[in-house]
């Protein structure tokens, strides 16, 4: 079942010109997926993909509040309400509230903005309004090959500068393929940061998923200084990293906690189908590329074409055909109260954003929202009970109760 019928679906459109319109939706119980998926695999568990749709009940508002963005990659939301925003050929920007008008961000490292690559994640320091620090991700150039670099600076009181900018972290080794970086940023609430790395995607190297001795494919927990947090569950192993929490990921671009739970959540890339929502557990293996619900692009199995396998991690969820995970984000606001808790996915790809209801660590409805609009959707933050998204495309899209 769509979001609206075709006589709605008229007045959406007319509505979108002039970039506001309202939604009210209906009660749904078929999967939002009737696609064919890319390989006929049975799922480990029942509801592990395609559970029962839902819709919103709520009267929501959708307006485009910026349209000229160039290539934004992630939204971070500032303490006066502004935003902060990278944009993938290596610039910055702050908006005001409203998002009408901007200012470009100097001080900025130079990124290798090819393939996958470029500016990535920016998260705001948890005592940000205090120490105005932000940490951020990029595909550094390296003499042979690029890798993810996280570094910190502080914004500047004009909002102009990133002032003694500095790398804190290298995700390595370096690789001349320009695919599958990752990467975002989160902070637990002792103030030490969870940082996702892609597993750079050829087939020569994402083998290195399942290597504790390697960055990629992986999610690491950081300190502001880009070291290993003390105790992690690989600290004190030989030829392990200390800083690696859990590992066996393609190209985790989701990553958030659940403020109601304290819970670690991440969403990878799949390769042909088998995109997958996962419950991040330290120490955990989540099977890439040994085990996956997804083919190679050429149609041909992943390794031996297994979907589970003893001590390998299963997804909470996962999709076939592709939507693409580009982000997650929780909503947590009682603005709009069925939406409380639940987990809200940017669909790249999929051009829609995905809406998931989860109780108990499990996926129990889920809605697509913004369908057919042909818009990638990149980031999502909420704040103060509104959803807001930046697009490939260019637009900051907000996303509130009408």
């Amino acid at each position: 079942m769509k979001l609206i019928n075709n006589k709605v679906l008229g007045i959406f459109i007319a509505a979108l010109a002039v970039n506001c319109f309202s939604v009210t939706d209906v009660a749904a119980q078929n999967p939002v997926e009737s696609g064919k998926p890319t390989a006929d695999y049975k799922p480990a568990f029942a509801g592990q993909t395609r559970i029962a749709g839902i819709k919103t009940s709520t009267s929501l508002e959708i307006s485009i509040i910026n349209g000229k963005l160039e290539n934004p990659w992630a939204i971070s939301v500032l303490p006066n309400g502004g935003f902060l925003i990278t944009q993938k050929q290596g610039t910055m920007v702050v908006l005001t509230a409203d998002g009408k008008s901007s200012k470009k961000i100097t001080g900025l490292p130079k990124v290798d903005a090819s393939g996958q690559g470029g500016l990535l994640d920016v998260t705001l320091d948890p005592n940000f309004a205090k120490n105005r620090m932000v940490y951020f991700a990029y595909s550094e150039p390296q003499t042979k090959g690029v890798v993810l670099a996280i570094a910190k600076g502080k914004l500047s009181a004009d909002e102009t500068k990133i002032e003694n900018q500095k790398v804190i972290y290298r995700a390595t080794p370096a690789h001349t393929g320009k695919l599958q970086y990752g990467s975002r940023i989160v902070f637990d609430k002792n103030g030490d940061m969870f940082v996702s790395a892609g597993e750079r995607s050829d087939k020569e190297i994402r083998i290195q998923a399942q290597h504790l001795n390697s960055s990629l494919g992986k999610i690491l927990h950081l300190t502001t200084e880009g070291k290993a947090v003390a105790n992690g569950p690989f600290a004190g192993k030989a030829d392990a990293r200390p800083e690696i929490y859990a590992y066996g990921l393609r190209n985790p671009d989701g990553l958030a906690i659940n403020p109601q739970t304290g819970d670690l959540w991440e969403a990878e890339f799949g390769p042909r189908g088998g995109d997958e929502l996962n419950l991040i557990k330290p120490g955990k293996n989540y099977g890439w590329p040994i085990i996956t619900y997804g083919i190679e692009y050429s149609g041909k199995a992943v390794g031996e074409g297994i979907q589970q396998k003893e001590g390998m991690e299963q997804p909470v969820y996962y999709w076939n055909p592709v939507i693409s995970p580009g982000s997650i984000a929780f909503y947590n606001s009682n603005v709009i109260p069925e939406w409380k808790g639940n987990l809200f996915v940017g669909g790249l790809s999929g051009s829609h954003i995905i809406r998931l209801v989860i109780k108990e660590n499990k996926v129990v409805g889920e809605e697509r929202l913004l369908e057919g609009k042909g818009e990638r959707f990149r980031d999502l933050v909420e704040k103060d009970g509104v959803l807001y998204a930046v697009t490939d495309n260019g637009n900051l899209y907000k996303i509130a109760k009408r």
